[in-house]
């Protein structure tokens, strides 16, 4: 039945057009923006798949940022540190040349002052941004270095770098130390000789002049080897002592702990509590253990010793000395070196990651322009196939009109 109210094919035409036109705009909207999620009503879970992980993306331009800034930092400091190490080398060369019967030593000394200056002018300027590493006065930094998500709680992480201290902090001789019987040179340095033909010597921490305070630093070199214990608060408080133990037996336990951590073969270190704070080193191996140590204040630098070299009048205690302020600057270039390789890697990590995260997000949303291309070149000729129906359908009442004649 033909009517003239109700034309079927060209309603079947125009439903086929409209959804070939919402396709090319579709196809259209794809090829302007690039992007075959464009908004949450293309694909509603995809699109905010996409935007969290596009936030993550910008935050990791942020944390890449503060790790450059951190690694910035840690280079001046590592800088600094290394180089007052080969300062402290040359002034060791000194001292040895000072060792010597016919030497001006007063000469030596003055060049000796002149290094000490500059390493003090080398840590003094060794800041970024404010911020000093190895002066002593800053205990540790905190870089952020990651995003960590997990579903939809996200924590932040840092790497840690620990301050240095290069200082010259005051230099005050602490507690008598006696080594064998005999009180140590000028009160804060010792020398046990531990020869590799068996040597025995005491170690006795006692309560001289000044009391032992939290932050009060032993430093020993055993061989090869070094070691250092801080004085704990726990070791300085009475109310912690156990039994007839004293501050001294309390410091000598925790340093002879920290001996034996070190596990120098043919050393034994024993405590006896009969004599307070007595160390007694034995030598049953075959090399050479003498031992020699140093010991400073809570308030002191790293490096203020320095100011007792003195190799006018005597040279074996600036030797001692030297050693003990030549490993701290060693291992304050070594932790600084650690820090700086990890922030680093972990920029180069970053890196990656923010790549990555660039790259799933345009595999979810991006559009395939091939696809794309191919498809709107079929649309475009759907559409204009659409057109010539809807035209035949529109015509079809007219034919109608033939049954009257």
């Amino acid at each position: 039945m033909s009517s003239i109210l109700t034309n079927t094919g060209a309603m079947v035409a125009l439903q086929t057009m409209k959804g070939i036109n919402a396709n090319l705009g579709k196809v259209q909207s794809e090829i302007s923006t690039g992007k075959s999620v464009a908004s949450a009503k293309d694909n509603a879970a995809v699109w905010a798949i996409s935007k969290v992980m596009e936030s993550d993306v910008k935050s990791f331009d942020g944390i890449s940022d503060a790790l450059s800034l951190g690694n910035s930092t840690v280079t001046v400091a590592r800088q600094a540190a290394e180089t007052v190490t080969d300062l402290l080398t040359q002034i060791k060369g000194k001292i040895v040349s000072a060792q010597g019967a016919n030497v001006d030593r007063g000469k030596i000394q003055s060049d000796i002052d002149a290094l000490t200056g500059q390493i003090g002018s080398v840590v003094g300027a060794a800041q970024f941004n404010g911020l000093n590493l190895v002066d002593g006065s800053t205990a540790s930094m905190d870089v952020l270095a990651s995003l960590d998500r997990s579903g939809a709680t996200t924590t932040a992480s840092s790497i840690t770098v620990q301050g240095q201290d290069l200082g010259f902090g005051a230099y005050v001789a602490n507690d008598v130390v006696t080594t064998s019987g005999t009180a140590s040179t000028n009160g804060d340095t010792f020398v046990l000789s531990l020869d590799a033909a068996g040597g025995t010597g005491d170690f006795t921490i006692a309560d001289g002049t000044n009391a032992w305070l939290a932050g009060d630093k032993i430093s020993l070199q055993i061989g090869d080897k070094s070691v250092s214990y801080t004085v704990s608060a726990d070791d300085v408080d009475a109310a912690n002592a156990s039994m007839a133990n004293t501050v001294p037996d309390m410091i000598a336990v925790g340093l002879k702990n920290a001996i034996d951590a070190l596990g120098v073969d043919g050393l034994v270190v024993n405590y006896d509590s009969a004599n307070p704070g007595q160390l007694s080193f034995v030598n049953d191996g075959t090399t050479d253990l003498t031992t020699s140590g140093q010991y400073t204040n809570a308030g002191a630098g790293g490096l203020g010793a320095l100011s007792q070299i003195d190799v006018v009048t005597n040279t074996t205690d600036s030797l001692n000395r030297i050693e003990t302020m030549l490993q701290t600057a060693v291992d304050a270039s070594a932790a600084l070196g650690s820090s700086q390789m990890r922030i680093e890697a972990q920029a180069d990590f970053v890196g990656k990651l923010a790549d990555a995260l660039t790259t799933g997000i345009g595999s979810m949303v991006d559009a395939d322009m091939e696809e794309t291309s191919a498809r709107l070149q079929a649309l475009q000729t759907q559409q204009q196939l659409g057109i010539q129906a809807l035209s035949i359908a529109n015509q079809a009442p007219q034919s109608i009109l033939s049954l009257f004649r």
